[in-house]
């Protein structure tokens, strides 16, 4: 391929499949993205049938940032014909199986995506990046004078449990649950560590599958619920977002991990769900669950049958042991620099500890304009990185800062509270 592209995105998860979306009716930007996967996929292993977003439809795609877009979540139900059912329905969470459809809806209209192309190499060729992607047997180089990464994260593991989840024991992700759900149901006891979402919706699904014993194992004094109230809501916000990136690195560090409540919490209505089925299945005398807190797991052993779990609670530091036939490791994600980028690291911004060093307006590459980065960005603007809801309005100012203009307009203050030193207080300090 010789043409030359105005940019090239790599990776296709909801944030640059919105970008794409948002740039699809700019006639002076000609994009093309890049998805290593067959389609449009998000968290597959964990479509459950009944699980929603945790966050309202508004949160799609365009919505944020053009609420006119043909690419809409509400026109989406409209061409498929269930806007009144969902109307009816009353509920502002789509289902996650909805979600999944909506962005293939998407993708069927946009020319400039393209699946099955596993990025190998990036390159820069003095005047233009360079990017080779394997297309089946074959290779094909596609040239652009800017790149945006959305490669999104990678699912963590544990050090303890690496060897296992790699071998042939029966311990897992949960990125990959649905994946060996049935020969979980076969098993005689599971045990299941986290503390998140996708923790409390393996257990509920478990739990009421009728399959095996069920232990639910957490680090947390508790189960946390997501922080959900609307002045919280509020520091989803540009101005929030603008306020913590102008902290100190080691504030930042703290705050980030004081927020965990607010992203990575279990909805409240999961929580009560999960409370009321388990006071079911005990007045009936089928409750075969057992919820730990405050305990961590140290070790984790397979003798080829079983795991032996060497745990330690937290608060007691008291260790003790447990047993289990399978393992579901629901410790979440990590954002992990891709390999296919070493050839261009002299082009990119590293902080200290090798992360992205993003600006204010998403970019991180050495020169201004060429190198923009999604959801890689958590550390220097904060836990709205992997927010759907804010990937619009980061579209927004990633698409102003390429071409110059605002494309789409930028909100820069939506909240009734300050954040920081108030502006009238300032004013106040410097007229004395």
């Amino acid at each position: 391929m010789n043409d030359v592209h105005d940019l090239i995105g790599i990776g296709v998860g909801p944030f640059n499949l919105g970008l794409a979306a948002l740039a699809e009716p700019l006639d002076d930007l000609d994009a093309v993205f890049l998805e290593s996967r067959d389609q449009f996929e998000w968290h597959p292993g964990m479509v459950l049938e009944d699980a929603t977003l945790q966050v309202p439809f508004m949160a799609d795609l365009v919505t944020m940032a053009d609420p006119t877009s043909r690419f809409s979540y509400l026109n989406f139900l409209k061409q498929v014909g269930r806007l009144y059912p969902f109307y009816i329905r009353e509920s502002f969470y789509p289902l996650r199986s909805e979600f999944v459809e909506y962005g293939r809806w998407v993708v069927d209209q946009l020319d400039g995506v393209h699946f099955g192309r596993h990025v190998e190499s990036v390159a820069h060729d003095g005047e233009l990046y360079v990017v080779r992607a394997r297309v089946g047997t074959e290779t094909q180089t596609y040239r652009a004078r800017r790149l945006v990464l959305g490669t999104g994260t990678t699912p963590y593991v544990p050090a303890v449990a690496a060897e296992h989840v790699a071998g042939a024991a029966p311990a897992l992700h949960s990125s990959t649950y649905l994946d060996h759900k049935d020969d979980l149901l076969q098993r005689e006891d599971v045990t299941i560590i986290g503390s998140g979402q996708s923790a409390a919706e393996i257990f509920l699904d478990l739990l009421t599958s009728g399959g095996p014993r069920v232990t639910w194992i957490t680090r947390s004094p508790r189960f946390f619920p997501m922080e959900y109230t609307k002045l919280t809501l509020e520091m989803t916000s540009p101005e929030y977002t603008a306020y913590f990136q102008g902290l100190p690195e080691v504030t930042r560090e703290t705050l980030l991990r004081e927020q965990r409540g607010l992203y990575k919490g279990i909805s409240g209505d999961l929580v009560d769900t999960i409370y009321d089925t388990l006071y079911r299945l005990r007045a009936q005398g089928k409750a075969d669950a057992r919820l730990l807190t405050a305990t961590e797991l140290t070790d984790l052993t397979w003798d080829g049958d079983a795991f032996s779990l060497r745990l330690r609670h937290t608060e007691t530091g008291e260790a003790f042991g447990s047993g289990a036939s399978a393992v579901v490791l629901s410790t979440g994600y990590r954002s992990v620099v891709p390999t296919f980028l070493d050839g261009v690291r002299d082009r990119i911004r590293w902080d200290e500890r090798g992360r992205y060093d993003a600006t204010a307006d998403y970019q991180v590459g050495v020169e201004p304009g060429e190198v923009w980065v999604q959801n890689g960005e958590e550390h220097t603007h904060g836990f709205v990185a992997p927010d759907l809801g804010m990937g619009a309005f980061r579209n927004s100012v990633i698409l102003g800062s390429m071409l110059g203009r605002e494309v789409y307009p930028v909100e820069t203050r939506i909240a009734t509270q300050e954040f920081g030193t108030p502006s009238w207080a300032r004013l106040r300090e410097g007229a004395r």
